[in-house]
């Protein structure tokens, strides 16, 4: 079974994602959007879940999950007992839920080998000289007509454009990042 700390790896993890505190409450973000959000003893969370499933959530284990209050179920939102979610539910749940806050370029990120997220998150930061020990010195990209070979070559390419796209597949080699495809 899982904790909030645990939701918290998982949830933080993700590109975007921030934590606030909110009149004492921890809430996960992506901009000003909430996608988890934590009972002031952290025994319960509430997370992004899409309006038309979330009965027969609640149905599958009425034991885990309930209802938001009466004045949020106008919302995409269910809750959950902490305790009771088995850790890789709890990822999927987290994951799914920072999913509808977030472009479709990214929902990917999350299921490519590490360091996958980190080099995008460095990426869209543009924090170049943190990503360049995450490639590999002889990467490979190769994105539709473009094809690239040399860590340097693909870190000004990614420099030069303001709005560069994450891969959509990955491959590691040595912890580091050695073809980039999209």
């Amino acid at each position: 079974m899982t904790t909030a700390d645990a939701v918290r790896r998982v949830g933080l993890a993700l590109p975007r994602a921030y934590e606030v505190e909110v009149r004492g409450r921890s809430k996960l973000r992506v901009g000003q959007i909430v996608f988890v959000a934590f009972s002031h003893d952290e025994s319960l969370m509430g997370f992004g879940f899409p309006t038309t499933e979330r009965d027969g959530l609640v149905a599958s284990d009425p034991e885990t999950f309930f209802l938001p209050g009466t004045t949020d179920l106008r919302y995409q939102w269910v809750c959950a007992h902490v305790d009771r979610l088995p850790d890789d539910e709890m990822r999927e749940l987290v994951v799914d839920a920072w999913r509808m806050c977030t472009p479709r370029m990214l929902h990917d990120l999350p299921e490519l080998p590490e360091p996958t997220m980190r080099v995008w998150e460095l990426i869209e930061r543009r924090q170049w000289d943190d990503v360049r020990p995450l490639l590999h010195p002889r990467l490979h990209l190769d994105d539709r007509t473009l094809s690239l070979r040399g860590r340097r070559q693909v870190l000004d390419h990614l420099a030069s454009h303001p709005t560069p796209r994450p891969p959509t597949e990955v491959e590691v080699r040595a912890g580091q990042v050695y073809r980039w495809r999209r």
